[in-house]
């Protein structure tokens, strides 16, 4: 007998429509081969909600805050009930750039050099000065805690304290080092290396309209046109990096390859589920189709990750 699935989709977060389309889509594709499904909104109902549908998994597809950080991990496992992806502390670590990035650099992964910008006028006079002297513009400018390119910035000199201004309620954020060339994505499933696609994005960077809407006309490229080696190489370190911060099921792991050298930019703990979703995409020209990579991650859950 199949496993209820209970899908908690939706939230507060800046990426609460993509969370929808990836609860509906997985919730289709579960009833469409004999699963008995429940749609869930993260709210005050969650609680009653499971304990009358009594689940044998729940499948997390929030995306953001409150979904990717660590925070719903940490109600779920209240439940007793197995649940998907990673734990309360991989799920915070690669949320939080500053963090992960720490553990990059001390595991001697290339990531873009960066500073940490905290809205306090007294530390930060000497702004453009920091910038000058350690990484050079443009640089990018992007929250510390949020996913899908939410809010990330190309900045100039000119530009930059105008974008900075428009970001003050983040308190702090992070300056990164701008890093040219090519955009490669990584999905590890478990301990397997599932394969890398290219993104030749038509706007000025892989932005959040450049990932979500069709009309952007991102173009994927499968299979990735480098050496055997290269590739090789980059899905090596991006397991790497899934193993160090803990990561359990799947992730995506975002590159820069610049100069013959790839640099990591972040880690995704709970890639999307959706037409558009790179995953999916490259589950299935690695001949796994949409519901066994479903069923895959279904089956990979527990109690505690």
């Amino acid at each position: 007998m199949k496993k209820k699935i209970f899908i908690i989709s939706g939230g507060t977060s800046k990426e609460r429509l993509i969370s929808l389309d990836t609860g509906l889509q997985v919730a289709n594709e579960l009833k469409k081969n004999g699963y008995k499904v429940k749609i869930s909104e993260p709210n005050n109902n969650l609680k009653k909600n499971i304990s009358q549908f009594k689940p044998g998994v729940i499948f997390n597809a929030l995306h953001g805050q409150l979904g990717e950080d660590g925070y719903i991990q940490t109600i779920i496992e209240s439940f007793k009930i197995p649940y998907t992806h990673s734990g309360v502390i991989a799920s915070s670590i690669a949320m939080d750039k500053e963090i992960s990035k720490k553990i990059f650099i001390a595991n001697k992964i290339n990531t873009p050099k960066f500073i940490i910008y905290s809205f306090n006028k007294e530390k930060n006079l000497n702004l453009i000065k920091a910038i000058d002297k350690k990484l050079k513009f443009p640089v990018v400018v992007k929250p510390i805690n949020e996913g899908s390119s939410v809010n990330v910035h190309i900045c100039t000199k000119k530009n930059i304290k105008k974008i900075l201004n428009s970001m003050q309620n983040y308190r702090r954020v992070m300056i990164e080092e701008f890093i040219a060339g090519r955009e490669i994505q990584v999905a590890i499933m478990g301990n397997k290396k599932l394969g890398a696609i290219e993104l030749k994005p038509k706007r000025k960077f892989y932005d959040y309209q450049a990932k979500y809407n069709s009309n952007a006309k991102t173009k994927h490229i499968i299979p990735v046109d480098m050496s055997k080696k290269k590739l090789e190489q980059v899905m090596n370190i991006a397991l790497k990096a899934h193993k160090i911060i803990g990561c359990k099921g799947i992730s995506r792991s975002d590159f820069k390859f610049y100069k013959n050298k790839f640099y990591i930019l972040e880690l995704n703990t709970q890639p999307g589920m959706t037409k558009l979703s790179l995953v999916p995409e490259i589950a299935n020209y690695n001949g796994i189709e949409f519901i066994k990579l479903l069923e895959w991650i279904i089956n990979d859950s527990s109690t505690k990750r």
